[in-house]
């Protein structure tokens, strides 16, 4: 490898930020539609003429192969090149996209989002592998900054900008819009992406295909993605598919990392686990995943059902949280070469932590929007500075051959975490709901003083607006039990809040399980 790549990255001639800012735009695209098609459910199924449950496998099916396809996206890109790899996966989303959007029928919807899903799966580990090599080591953390502003904007923004193009267009729109973005993306990415030269070498040493290990892979990450996601609807092991599907995912994984270990040419080099600090970068990412995603899908659910806010009117109250990250990264970014990363790592899990400790004492019914922009806000300082320090220890000591290998696992556990993050926070408010509410409801008895004189109270308001007192009296213990499930939820919802706090708390000593790195001496090579 020449001392030019060594000083300055391997650019191809072009200037490294307009190959950040190409690779990013197809990411920010992938990452957007996973969120963006949440709110639009409804509309599709309706449109389809299908069921709600129904309509939840236009998600599903994504997520399926968008986590296969993510940890064997680094062995894939050195197979047929990287170059060539990302634009396959740039063309296959766009395309799929358009036909998502002209879909007449569910079935066709949700064999062309798994198409989709394959095609979005290569595109993030793709641009964190050419970011690792186009930056030198001591410039890498700004790279990972603007990569990092789309991992957190997108999810942040996809809720309001999926329920605006549905309010006020239709929801195939959520679809054409990739179109244009994907073809710029195309474009670009043919004039200013280069490989680098150890990946002809890389390259030569691939060796054969690893059926058995794809296969395994594939059947175990796809049986957990549909365990995940449909455990809650399916009420868990009581379900004998869902436990079935767990069994399988458990069996395939376990031998994947057994068959893999031992082979010359893995599809995932798992061996790079026995790196330390690669090991403890993928914990730490995989509980970030945990804790901004369960909290992106709990913080809306609980606006739009308590406090009566539409879907974008919840998306707004996230997005200045995205705004937050957006202008801290780069300030991270830089200090990443001055501030050993472990440290930032540790600020960002305290202040994450503190700012989901400080919603189990701030979240309830009554709180106003601005309370709730702050909330958000106060976590996505936390979020700022965990991303790229993080990204940036997974990539310590390990040499530029293995970048491909890195970005797919690294990309996979923050993949997985938001999963498990989204399956925690809905099983633990649906569980923790109904336990809340058994408790309330014992000290809600018919000669209860207490609760005589709160009927009482409703019933008046209620005749001062009008209703008659036969009608008042009734209505009054429909308004009381309203109230009952209320808090109900709200101690559920809090509970949550109280757990992923707890999780991210236990990041703060466990970053120091990795090796010190700062400035150039971030990366091996």
């Amino acid at each position: 490898m020449s001392q030019d790549w060594e000083e300055r990255g391997f650019t191809g001639g072009h200037n490294p930020w307009v190959v950040a800012m190409t690779v990013t735009l197809a990411t920010f695209m992938e990452i957007l539609d996973t969120s963006i098609a949440n709110v639009s459910l409804p509309h599709i199924a309706g449109n389809l003429s299908v069921s709600q449950d129904e309509s939840t496998w236009v998600l599903t099916s994504y997520l399926v192969s968008n986590a296969i396809v993510l940890p064997v996206s680094g062995w894939l890109a050195t197979r047929f090149g990287r170059k060539r790899f990302y634009m396959t996966c740039v063309a296959i989303f766009t395309t799929s996209s358009f036909l998502c959007g002209i879909a007449p029928n569910l079935g066709a919807l949700v064999f062309l989002r798994v198409v989709q899903g394959m095609g979005g799966g290569g595109l993030g580990p793709s641009e964190q592998a050419i970011l690792a090599d186009t930056f030198p080591p001591q410039k890498r953390g700004m790279a990972f900054a603007m990569y990092g502003m789309a991992v957190v904007l997108a999810p942040a923004i996809g809720p309001t900008l999926g329920g605006y193009i549905t309010d006020h267009f239709t929801w195939r729109w959520i679809f054409f819009i990739n179109i244009p973005v994907g073809i710029v993306s195309l474009l670009l990415t043919t004039r200013v992406v280069v490989d680098p030269p150890h990946l002809a070498e890389a390259r030569r040493r691939a060796g054969r295909i690893d059926y058995v290990g794809l296969s395994l892979i594939a059947v175990g990450l796809g049986a957990l993605e549909l365990v995940l996601d449909k455990g809650q609807e399916e009420d868990w092991f009581v379900s004998s598919l869902i436990t079935s599907f767990a069994v399988v995912s458990a069996v395939a994984l376990v031998a994947f990392v057994v068959w893999e270990w031992r082979q010359e040419s893995p599809v995932v080099d798992v061996r790079l686990f026995r790196n330390r600090s690669f090991a403890t970068a993928n914990l730490m990412m995989l509980v970030l995943g945990i804790a901004l995603f369960g909290s992106t899908v709990l913080l809306p659910q609980y606006m739009q059902v308590w406090m009566g806010y539409s879907a974008q009117q919840a998306g707004e109250a996230l997005s200045p949280g995205g705004l937050v990250v957006i202008m801290l990264l780069p300030l991270v970014g830089r200090l990443v070469s001055k501030v050993d990363a472990r440290w930032l790592i540790a600020f960002g899990f305290a202040v994450l932590s503190a700012a989901l400790f400080h919603m189990t004492y701030t979240l309830y019914p009554g709180i106003d929007f601005r309370t709730a922009i702050l909330m958000r806000a106060f976590q996505s300082v936390g979020l700022a500075f965990l991303f790229v320090p993080i990204n940036t220890i997974a990539y310590a000591g390990l040499p530029a051959e293995k970048n491909n290998a890195v970005s797919g696992i690294v990309n996979l556990s923050r993949n997985m975490g938001g999963d498990v993050g989204i399956a925690f926070v809905t099983t633990l408010i649906a569980r923790r709901s109904q336990f809340h509410q058994a408790r309330l409801a014992e000290g809600v008895t018919a000669g209860s003083q207490t609760v005589l004189a709160r009927l009482a109270g409703i019933a008046r308001g209620l005749e001062h607006a009008g209703s008659t007192s036969a009608d008042a009296a009734r209505q009054a213990y429909g308004a009381l039990y309203r109230q009952l499930v209320q808090q109900a939820q709200t101690l559920a919802y809090l509970d949550a809040l109280y757990i992923l706090a707890w999780f991210s708390a236990a990041m703060v000593p466990l970053v120091f399980l990795t090796r010190r790195v700062k400035g150039g001496r971030m990366g091996g090579h």
